[in-house]
């Protein structure tokens, strides 16, 4: 498989495109010139259209929230735009229609309202769309967010297009994770990997360009690691505030307390998001103390304002304590995506957290 290594981010959106097919997420105008991030790895792109180099599939890989369906979309418009040569003008009526999502060369695909897969029946869909010669004389463009959700059948059923693409399209997958796809499916595709952006460039544009306080700016940007998407969701703010609730319910559980534990993992369990919402912090935060473990140093963690309690769980535990719990919540929050009983999972971590005091 070709690998491209990147670390791009994009400035956030308030658009809410809404095409056939597709959970709507947010994106704007963004030309490459407005992208935040690697200049050169945007000018491979940029090469590459002029060239009419393009590789037929592409897989942009990386964490949540960096900017990887924003590219793919910058990509599209650049690609249909008559106005400019490598880039997107943003004003053309092909800009304006991928920017409104209702672009007839442009389909972006994820699950259905309500359902939690991309199905064979959208991915069959889109082949036939695909197959089609373009409206405006140039590519049919699919972008499939995120990839992972397709099921078994549909990854199937879209090798046929990937092995015998059809003339002048161009596919993206768009994942967090290769885990879930199929080896076939990778292998046809060419990667672009996208990494978080350093903290202090997102500190500054939320800084610069939201008016936060540089104190707050510092710590949503650390407690997003590097991506700006979660950074400036509401979801982060809400974060904040609900990881000093369960810190101090964790704090509070002792080994003898087996009811205390119990009713915590009852509470958690009892929505899926929150449940794993709290893994996902849980195994940040013992990332923190690892990182305080071995370098004696808080430059590089998310939980800033809990530097005290870090020190604390850095000083009392080994690195081989604090590794196997870091372990733990992975374990547990991958249990819980595969729809383990939740309950009895985070019984099971929480009781090692508590016979780790």
């Amino acid at each position: 498989m070709l690998v491209v290594s990147c670390q791009l981010v994009v400035r956030p959106s308030s658009k809410k495109p809404t095409t056939k097919n597709q959970t709507p997420k947010t994106f704007k105008d963004m030309p490459f010139s407005d992208i935040i991030g690697h200049r050169k790895q945007l000018e491979s792109l940029r090469w590459a259209l002029e060239k009419d180099r393009l590789h037929h599939a592409y897989l942009f890989l990386g964490p949540e929230g960096v900017g990887k369906r924003a590219v793919a979309l910058s990509l599209a418009m650049a690609i249909q735009c008559r106005e400019n040569e490598g880039d997107s003008c943003g004003g053309c009526a092909d800009c304006v229609q991928v920017r409104g999502g209702n672009h007839p060369d442009v389909r972006v695909v994820g699950p259905l309202t309500g359902k939690r897969e991309i199905t064979i029946q959208q991915v069959r869909e889109l082949e036939r769309e695909l197959s089609y010669r373009a409206f405006s004389g140039r590519k049919k463009i699919a972008v499939v967010d995120p990839a992972f959700l397709m099921n078994f059948s549909a990854q199937n059923a879209l090798l046929k297009t990937l092995e015998e693409p059809p003339k002048n399209s161009l596919l993206i997958l768009v994942s967090t994770s290769t885990g879930g796809l199929l080896p076939t499916l990778l292998s046809r595709c060419l990667r672009l990997s996208f990494a978080p952006l350093p903290t202090g460039i997102v500190a500054s544009f939320l800084v610069t360009q939201k008016g936060l306080e540089r104190e707050e700016a510092e710590l949503l940007a650390a407690m997003s690691m590097g991506s700006l998407g979660k950074a400036v969701s509401p979801e982060m703010k809400e974060l904040v505030q609900r990881r000093g609730v369960w810190a101090e319910r964790i704090g509070s559980l002792a080994p003898e307390d087996c009811r205390g534990w119990m009713a915590l993992a009852e509470g958690l369990a009892s929505v899926r998001e929150e449940s794993l919402e709290f893994l996902e912090w849980v195994g940040g935060w013992y990332r923190d103390v690892l990182i305080y473990c071995v370098t004696g140093s808080s430059q590089e963690i998310s939980n800033l304002d809990m530097e005290k309690n870090i020190k604390q769980q850095a000083d009392r535990h080994s690195v081989e304590r604090i590794l196997y719990l870091f372990s733990q919540a992975i374990k547990t929050e991958a249990s819980i995506r595969r729809n383990v009983n939740r309950r009895m999972v985070l019984e099971n971590f929480l009781m090692q957290i508590v016979h780790s005091f």
